[in-house]
């Protein structure tokens, strides 16, 4: 993630519904960059644009699920890049049109924009490569894209723009340097191999944390899990990311020494959720006492654990103790796992990963 300088990966299906709250992601961790407004809100309707395009034109529906939305940093703006299957008699067709659209310049890119908006005739799928002059249109510059080959019939599209700070699209696809995505097909089949569906690699500040709860919430509603283990799910995610705020010593230093991570795995039915953050090595030792003393308890050692927490607060008291740790197991029904990696004599990197069992006895 460090490496590619990645922020923000989806892999799934793309609807109408969960496009919400992932251009929210975006947006929020926006608003605490020096990224200007004029970048942010053409960044904005560019990534809107993308994410119709993938839930309008992925095809076929079996393959919808490899579907992927990608954020990432550059030295001083965002790159967004999404990908999806379609079949390989589509590929000509497209890259015709994503061809035309680059050799335009900008006023004619707006020429031809008024143009199709003036037909009288536009598909129900956005119209003949009008989604395409939109985010063109927005950006003022030109489209990067590339087909990576799968199999005889299909191909998956990729198709990605970087805003600088000042909202000027930077193109990556001369001569001299074209686009590739083969990295992000790769990208696709490592998340797939390891059941991966979400990665978040940065600061996880407060708002941040609500519009992945958002959009995980969504989610879960849309794949039709069981209610209360939605509700669990829901729950056990809020109180892995309240602990990676916890301990997480800062931006500056998670800049230098390491970011934070969360990921959501689904492994035969089965919600697997993973942080990783900095941690001052003094904090280490108390910490892993707690984890230990939760992980040795059972059910009903657990409700105790969680009585005798609740009774020791008081309106004064600054911590909830181990409160947020002890609910994780309860509702997980599985035991706390993790590690302490040393980076440095002040940090280590701290991994708790709990899986939500689909019924706890």
């Amino acid at each position: 993630m460090m490496k590619e300088r990645l922020m923000f990966v989806y892999r799934g299906v793309v609807t109408n519904d969960n496009s919400g709250p992932l251009l929210m992601l975006l947006e929020k961790e926006m608003e605490t960059s020096e990224f200007g407004f004029v970048g942010r809100k053409r960044l904005f309707m560019f990534v809107l644009e993308s994410l119709q395009n993938v839930s309008r034109h992925c095809k076929p529906v079996e393959h919808a699920d490899m579907s992927m939305v990608v954020y990432s940093k550059t030295g001083d703006g965002y790159t967004v890049t999404t990908g999806n299957v379609i079949p390989v008699s589509n590929i000509n067709d497209l890259k015709s049109k994503l061809d035309e659209i680059n050799n335009l310049d900008a006023s004619e890119i707006r020429n031809v924009y008024r143009q199709m908006l003036s037909m009288s005739e536009l598909s129900n799928k956005g119209g003949a490569g009008l989604g395409l002059i939109e985010m063109a249109k927005k950006t003022g510059n030109k489209l990067d894209y590339d087909f990576v080959p799968l199999d005889a019939d299909f191909s998956y599209f990729i198709l990605s723009k970087t805003v600088d700070s000042e909202g000027v699209g930077v193109h990556f696809g001369g001569k001299e340097k074209p686009f590739r995505g083969k990295s992000v097909a790769q990208l696709e089949r490592l998340m797939a191999e390891n059941d991966i569906y979400l990665i978040w690699s940065g600061h996880l500040s407060p708002v941040v944390g609500k519009e992945m709860l958002s959009f995980t919430e969504t989610k879960l509603v849309e794949e039709d899990i069981e209610s209360n283990l939605r509700r669990r799910v829901f729950s056990v995610l809020v109180e892995i990311l309240e602990n990676v705020a916890k301990y997480s010593p800062g931006e500056k230093a998670e800049e230098e020494f390491g970011m934070s991570v969360a990921m959501i795995r689904l492994i035969n039915d089965e919600y697997v959720l993973t942080t990783g953050n900095l941690i001052l090595n003094t904090n280490i030792e108390h910490l892993k006492e707690k984890l230990d003393i939760i992980n040795d308890n059972d059910k009903m050692g657990l409700k105790e654990l969680f009585r005798k927490s609740i009774s020791g607060q008081t309106i004064n008291t600054d911590s909830t103790g181990n409160m947020g740790l002890i609910d994780m197991a309860r509702k997980s029904g599985s035991k706390l796992v993790y590690q302490f990696e040393k980076i440095s004599d002040l940090y280590s990197y701290y991994t708790l990963t709990v899986k939500v069992e689909d019924r706890i006895d």
